[in-house]
């Protein structure tokens, strides 16, 4: 019996250890890549952050998906288009690379700014209010 439990400890430790790498094929980029990426009109540009953050201030021309919305996974199916990749982010990197994951599963090409439109801003890179 102890030696199950030891077995379900370690299992349960492995799991919970890998469960934090980055899920999805997607690439993380930085502001300068990113900025360098978002120049192609062929990329599309996606905030995934509230709608109330989107309102406040964002990159221009991006689109706003909540991620956190139960049906991200829908509106982005319906508003985005595979064949042209996906330029996200959120705002500091973390909902960005869950979003992200999302997509790419579903096939589309992403690519992720690492750490968000906080480091955006902090970079004096252009934003919309």
């Amino acid at each position: 019996m102890k030696i199950n439990s030891l077995i379900a400890g370690i299992c349960l430790f492995f799991s919970s250890l890998f469960s934090c790498q980055q899920k999805g094929d997607f690439k993380s980029v930085s502001v300068e890549d990113f900025s360098t990426l978002i120049a192609n009109p062929e990329i599309q540009r996606l905030d995934v952050r509230t709608v109330a953050e989107y309102s406040e201030s964002h990159i221009p021309k991006s689109i706003n998906i909540n991620v956190l919305d139960k049906t991200f996974a829908e509106i982005a199916d319906s508003t985005l288009q595979k064949d042209k990749p996906v330029a996200l982010y959120c705002r500091s990197g973390k909902r960005s690379k869950k979003a992200a994951a999302i997509l790419s599963e579903k096939g589309y090409v992403v690519y992720d700014l690492d750490k968000g439109f906080e480091e955006w801003k902090k970079a004096g890179k252009e934003i919309e209010e």
